[in-house]
């Protein structure tokens, strides 16, 4: 390990003794307030980043209408966030990913530039534990996408080198090198059974540069080839559980077992069609009339030669949402419940979809709400050392996994 991260790991020990000798042991380990804050909570997926960019919006603003800024995520003890650097294919052209992509980076690290008192970039593990060690709110990226490479790992390293430490192989688009659940179905899209060569190649190098592989949105073939091609663990960064909730999206019981053989982590997704199987017919039913408002909406932006806007035809989604209802917040416990049991505690996390879903299930309005899902899963019989794995713990071992296991590793 590098003499940093010695110091930093000890570091880290010396403070939760130091903690521990102060606090109450038993309410430390029986409070599920205090056990919250005693963790390093991580979210691995918040689309946040199309705000920077398209609405000018600061992260330490507040919310208006979002469901993740600095201050709901410091009352919610979120210390990790990913950004999600998402490029929506149907409104940027292949050849305008790399440069939507570049624009949502700089906007995130924009952020960290003007508040370096509140915000640091973090590129590793490490870099986590010692933001958490002084106050400051960890920011991290994942590309959810590979359109974004435009079929050229030259710009998968670059996009490293900026500090993006996963990417999602897919969207809902199959891309030339990888078939996404979104679009299986779809007999006018060109689909490769899984990944193709070159597919295999950009697993390869992410590997190499120790990045970490995110499995959401895949197709079940590009999972089980990903997991095949893979040599380090990889992650779910915002997936449920199929068994419960009929989503493609979401990874059966077989899959959830893959991901524990192969000791990575599931992050639990809170979009209702995912958790609520209620709630995802009813979402279903509206598709061809969301289709409609959707597509008049790009006609009026394409008249105008611009792209449509998230924030426009999110708040198309957040209507039709908001004619079915929240879901109930104990169908997303019961997702968390279910990852447990068949994948272990030690392959559970969080990975919201914050300000990428048009609503959250019943009694999760932004970041704040968090300490919410450790009460509700420490009411079914969750440990402290439980919660602190989920919270965080398994998404750091996951990472340290995937770096330490790269050819560059210090």
């Amino acid at each position: 390990m590098h003499k940093r991260g010695i110091f930093v790991s000890a570091l880290l020990i010396l403070t939760l003794h130091s903690a521990a000798q102060t606090k109450s042991p038993t309410k430390s380990m029986t409070d599920p307030q205090a056990v919250h804050q005693s963790a390093i909570v991580i979210d691995t997926h918040a689309d946040t980043p199309q705000r920077f960019v398209d609405e000018h919006w600061d992260f330490t603003d507040p919310l208006n209408g979002g469901m993740l800024n600095y201050s709901s995520a410091k009352q919610g003890n979120l210390d990790a966030q990913f950004f999600s650097i998402w490029v929506d294919p149907n409104q940027y052209p292949a050849n305008a990913s790399a440069h939507r992509t570049l624009s949502l980076i700089d906007g995130t690290l924009e952020q960290v530039r003007k508040h370096p008192d509140k915000l640091a970039l973090c590129v590793s593990a490490d870099d986590i534990i010692a933001t958490h060690a002084q106050g400051k709110f960890a920011v991290l990226m994942g590309i959810e996408g590979g359109h974004s490479i435009e079929n050229d790992l030259g710009l998968l390293r670059d996009y490293y080198r900026l500090g993006v430490r996963y990417m999602t192989l897919t969207w809902s688009n199959t891309n030339n090198w990888a078939d996404s659940s979104g679009d299986i179905d779809d007999e006018k899209v060109h689909h490769h059974n899984g990944l193709t060569p070159f597919g295999k190649q950009v697993v390869a190098e992410m590997n190499r540069l120790g990045m970490m592989v995110d499995v959401s949105h895949v197709s079940d073939k590009t999972f089980w080839d990903v997991i095949a091609t893979t040599r380090t663990p990889v992650i779910a960064s915002h997936s449920s559980a199929r068994a419960l909730t009929h989503a493609a999206r979401n990874m059966t019981d077989e899959m959830l077992l893959a991901m524990k053989k192969n000791n990575g982590v599931v992050m639990v997704n809170f979009f209702p069609a995912f958790i609520d199987e209620n709630w995802r017919r009813a979402w279903n039913a509206q598709e061809s009339e969301r289709k409609q408002a959707q597509k008049a909406l790009e006609a009026e932006y394409r008249a105008k030669g611009l792209p449509v806007p998230y924030t426009a035809s999110d708040k198309i989604d957040r209507e039709f949402a908001a004619k079915i209802g929240r879901a109930p917040f104990n169908s997303l416990i019961d997702h968390f419940d279910r990852v447990i049991k068949v994948a272990g505690i030690d392959h559970v996390g969080i990975g919201t979809d914050f300000d990428g879903i048009p609503v959250p299930p019943a009694g999760i309005d932004s970041a704040a709400d968090l300490p919410k899902i450790t009460a509700a899963l420490m009411a079914r019989g969750y440990t402290a050392d439980d919660m602190h794995k989920l919270l965080g713990g398994n998404l750091l071992r996951v990472f340290r996994e995937v770096q330490a296991a790269s050819d560059h590793n210090p």
